[in-house]
């Protein structure tokens, strides 16, 4: 039977769209170990579930000669399906057509689904690989971003947004992704920054690469811009899917449970001994969260970023629970500027879409220093503090050993809405330290004393017996128990499953102001 022409017609251009910008340009992208735009979707959306929206779509300028390369599709796929059976919308920028170039048809394009993403309740998955503005369409290529920058915010808490950066993203393309709440990069391959080399050279005179300035490893060491570095596109894909297990659909929706495979009332003696005699020893917090989580399996955040400070996503019993946990294995598990952004940023996106937060508490304090005071750690550290105390979901604090000062005010205390708070045997909490504690109630004694050092070590014991302990907290019913380390799972599961129901609100406002 012969085929209607109509159908052949409609076919040809189908087949030509997904060419994109030709085999030759397909090449070179490969040749630059990238996938083609259309690749990624297909790894990263379940077999055969991707249903393309605006495949026709083509640019209407006519200046600089522009209406002789009218490629459809226009440099952008667009479309949903799903992921594990889970929908989601995602768009991907196709660097075979005009390098990605966003003119304003390829934004019209992006603000479609996103707006759909808003309607229907689904998350949003970009995979951003661009040379930036069509510069052929001028100012309306520039308003083609600021209609994604709105819809950006305005999507913001109400659907899942996630960001891949997969090649270029300069200049004023880089303001979408960083309203989005997680930005995936691929180390040697992927690049983002306002400014690139060549102004940098011309304004400050520095040297520098494309990768020193705004590579993958760049934003997750240096600046926190990157929640991700994946190795390669495939590893990066791969993430993106893990990620999305662990999170809702949209704000009304609860995250998504599974089956648990681990026992909920497993108990971990290793825990028991895990925190050092000596108070000033370090030891693994990511030790303590592994033994305590549903088979071990805790998806770290930012892992390369403010070490001093551990977020990432889990599961208790099935149950997905965000993760906020001090290290002492790194400066001590103090708390500094950038960990403060760090921590609040992720208790924020948890509350926002119904995560359960658990609190690994082992912090000194605050970091000391001119450099921490001048950056402004009084509003960093408000930060933290401020998401803390507005969030409304279940929130869980496991204070492992020390909790001293503000810090242990910030670290979800019970003064601020933690709901049930536990200590270890071996928990500290106080004012301050014992040393410091002791050189100020005891200054006097020790300077008139001959044998100083001596004095001050007793004054320390003393008392380090009677304040470095949880008891005096759990008198006054800061603390809800103190448990015995290796049944935390149990603790932890049973609070949760009993803080299912909780409702929590906040007073009627427009919103808050924080200290950005």
């Amino acid at each position: 039977m012969a085929i209607d022409k109509r159908i052949e017609q409609l076919r040809k251009l189908k087949d030509e769209s997904k060419l994109g910008g030709g085999e030759e340009r397909v090449k070179a992208q490969h040749a630059r170990g990238k996938l083609t735009a259309r690749e990624r979707v297909e790894f990263l959306l379940d077999e055969g579930s991707f249903e393309e929206i605006d495949m026709f779509v083509k640019h209407r300028c006519t200046d600089f000669q522009l209406d002789k390369q009218r490629i459809s599709g226009d440099g952008v796929i667009t479309g949903y399906g799903t992921i594990n059976g889970r929908l989601v919308y995602v768009f991907s920028q196709d660097f075979t057509v005009f390098g990605g170039s966003l003119a304003k048809a390829h934004a019209e394009k992006i603000c479609k689904i996103m707006s759909m993403a808003m309607k229907v309740g689904a998350p949003l998955i970009g995979l951003n690989d661009s040379g930036g503005a069509r510069i052929q369409e001028g100012v309306v290529s520039l308003g083609g971003y600021a209609d994604i920058f709105l819809l950006n915010t305005l999507a913001s808490g109400v659907i899942p947004q996630v960001s891949a950066v997969m090649g270029p993203c300069a200049g004023g393309a880089v303001y979408s992704p960083a309203i989005t709440d997680f930005i995936f990069m691929v180390k040697n391959t992927s690049y983002m920054f306002v400014t690139g080399p060549k102004v940098v050279k011309t304004v400050t005179h520095e040297d520098v690469s494309f990768e020193e300035l705004g590579g993958a490893m760049t934003h997750a060491t240096k600046s926190g811009v990157a929640h991700f570095a994946c190795e390669n596109e495939i590893v990066c894909i791969e993430k993106i899917k893990k990620l999305m297990s662990f999170i809702p659909q949209n704000n009304l929706d609860d995250p998504p449970c599974i089956k648990p495979a681990d026992r909920p009332d497993r108990i971990e003696p290793e825990l028991d001994t895990l925190v050092p005699e000596n108070p000033n020893k370090p030891y693994d917090m990511k030790r303590v969260i592994r033994l305590v989580v549903d088979d071990g399996d805790f998806f770290e955040v930012q892992e390369e970023w403010a070490q001093n400070l551990i977020i990432g996503f889990a599961r208790l019993n099935g149950r997905p629970v965000g993760i906020i946990a001090n290290q002492p294995s790194v400066l001590a598990g103090v708390l500094c500027i950038h960990s403060s952004q760090k921590g609040g940023r992720f208790i924020r996106f948890c509350d926002c879409f119904n995560i359960p937060i658990i609190t690994f508490e082992d912090v000194p304090g605050f970091m000391p220093g001119t450099e921490q005071e001048y950056g402004g750690i009084i509003k960093h550290g408000a930060k933290l503090l401020y998401a803390y105390c507005e969030a409304t979901v279940p929130k869980i604090t496991v204070i492992t050993r020390k909790a001293y000062g503000g810090a242990y005010d910030v670290m979800n205390s019970k003064h601020i809405r933690g709901d049930i708070n536990y200590a270890w045997p071996t928990a500290e909490i106080a004012v301050m330290g014992p040393k410091g504690a002791v050189e100020i109630i005891f200054k006097k004694d020790i300077e008139k004393s001959d044998e100083p050092e001596k004095v001050t070590q007793e004054k320390e014991q003393k008392y380090r017996d009677k304040f470095a302990n949880p008891y005096i907290a759990a008198e006054w019913g800061y603390i809800d128990d103190v448990i015995e380390a290796s049944q935390t799972r149990i603790k932890l599961i049973r609070a949760l499953e009993m803080l299912k129901t909780k409702v929590d609100k906040n007073p009627r406002k427009k919103h808050g102001n924080i200290p950005l």
